[in-house]
């Protein structure tokens, strides 16, 4: 029967082992027929798919050195491009030339005005360079309450400066950019704040032998705040966005106040306190911080529960920390009042990996308050009544749980933190009415010898 014949020759050819080149072979005849069966002879016609303009560019890959020069320099050249394209300083001096020129009376105080029709004479005789700032938007934003309808000449020209600066400055990051991506890595602003060193007049003093401990110092407030989930990477747009590189550059200022310098972190005396610190706390001098040694840190109230959690979550070497993880330590402890640091405790205090905090977590670290107090013949204070006090000052969305958004949105963060890790925190709280009425006391008397004095 034909059937048998049929099934005798499937069941041979079937028995034959083709080759993997044959097997390719047949598996891209069947894709190629599949993808052109589904693109449709009219999708290839279509004229619309040649003007669409390409929107993604690979970028080279490692062992392309070719082209990954190729990229830079191009990069380099552009960048250098928009630096000439920047107002310099005799042009800056000339717009302010111009300015004065042509305000429009009367002063206000010792302030020059200047209405939108003397601003545009201004924008014809100021050169191509100044066209961007010379438009009713930046007018209309500079407008105030004068009843002449005019802009301060000031704020103007302190708002050219600003864009100018801005930009000289996202140029000068952006040649840090090694991928080219728009961010830079850690060893990128290593490199962007060792040069700046240089051109700062207050880091003169600094020996060049701790020039790698302040640019860890520098560039760890950077990575702390602005980057919380520890990708590795900065956008520069988010640098530019924030103060710290305001608080960096003005160290060029050769006259700065002995408190302004205090209270920057950039500053060297604040460098050298941080590793001073540091230094002091490492008792053994092998260069990492011990659970011990970190114990001493600040009042040296802090519970071993809670230094057990740091030392369990952060990055340490043979269970020591090292400077750069001492770094987001301390800033964590002197700014937690800000969300990020907030993070940072939250991590630590979330025991269980809920992300959230539940009567169970905050009961874990109080208890070791509790155990401080006895050890200071005090006797310890209800567990009950503080984890009342907690939730009534966090008002969390769920009343058993107390997520991280709602401890920033409580703005009581900072102290629920203090009085689950510190036993000096939580005595400042416990006493704050106390303490609250010295301080009253205190500036009383104060005000009538300051009366005799000015008398």
């Amino acid at each position: 029967m034909d059937w048998v014949k049929s099934l005798k020759e499937y069941n041979a050819e079937k028995g034959k082992k083709k080759s993997e080149s044959e097997v390719r072979a047949e598996e891209m005849e069947t894709f190629t027929k599949l993808y052109t069966e589904l693109k449709g002879p009219n999708k290839q016609k279509d004229k619309s798919y040649s003007v669409i303009p390409r929107f993604y560019y690979k970028l080279p890959s490692e062992d392309e050195v070719l082209l990954q020069k190729l990229r830079e320099e191009s990069r380099a050249v552009f960048l250098q491009r928009r630096s000439r394209e920047l107002l310099d300083n005799e042009e800056l001096q000339n717009l302010w030339f111009l300015l004065d020129k042509h305000h429009t009376p009367p002063m206000v105080g010792e302030d020059q005005m200047i209405n939108y029709e003397d601003f545009l004479k201004v924008a014809t005789e100021a050169g191509p360079k100044c066209k961007p700032f010379f438009t009713a938007t930046v007018f209309a934003k500079l407008l105030q309450t004068d009843p002449y309808g005019r802009i301060s000449i000031m704020q103007f020209f302190n708002y050219v400066m600003r864009k100018v600066w801005l930009h000289q400055t996202r140029i000068g990051l952006s040649l840090y950019d090694v991928a080219g991506q728009g961010y830079l890595k850690e060893s990128d602003l290593e490199n962007y704040i060792l040069e700046l060193i240089p051109t700062l007049p207050q880091l003169d003093g600094l020996e060049k032998s701790f020039y790698s401990f302040y640019v860890c110092t520098a560039v760890r407030k950077f990575f702390f705040f602005l980057d919380p989930m520890r990708t590795g990477k900065i956008r520069i747009q988010d640098i530019l966005a924030c103060s710290f590189l305001d608080d960096l550059l003005e160290l060029r200022d050769e006259d700065l106040p002995k408190d302004a310098q205090e209270s920057n972190w950039f500053s060297a005396p604040s460098a050298l306190r941080v590793y001073g610190q540091y230094l002091n706390l490492d008792k053994d001098h092998n260069g990492m911080l011990s659970k011990h040694e970190l114990s001493r840190f600040g009042t040296g109230t802090l519970t071993n529960v809670f230094l057990d959690r740091v030392f369990q979550e952060c990055l340490t070497y043979d269970g020591e920390m090292d400077y750069k993880t001492y770094l987001d330590f301390v800033l964590a402890m002197e700014n937690r009042r800000e969300p990020q640091a907030l993070q940072y405790f939250f991590r630590l205090l979330d025991v269980q990996g809920r992300s959230y905090l539940n009567v169970f977590a905050l009961n874990y670290f109080f208890r070791a308050i509790q155990e401080q107090m006895r050890q200071h013949g005090q006797e310890p204070i209800s567990f009950a009544d503080v984890k009342d006090e907690i939730f009534d000052m966090v008002k969390p969305a769920d009343p058993l749980k107390i997520t991280l958004q709602d401890l920033i949105n409580s703005n009581h963060g900072e102290t629920v933190v203090s009085i689950l890790i510190d036993l000096n925190g939580f005595w400042t709280y416990e006493n704050r009415e106390v303490l609250m009425a010295e301080n009253n006391n205190s500036n009383q008397s104060d005000a009538p010898q300051q009366q005799d004095q000015d008398m």
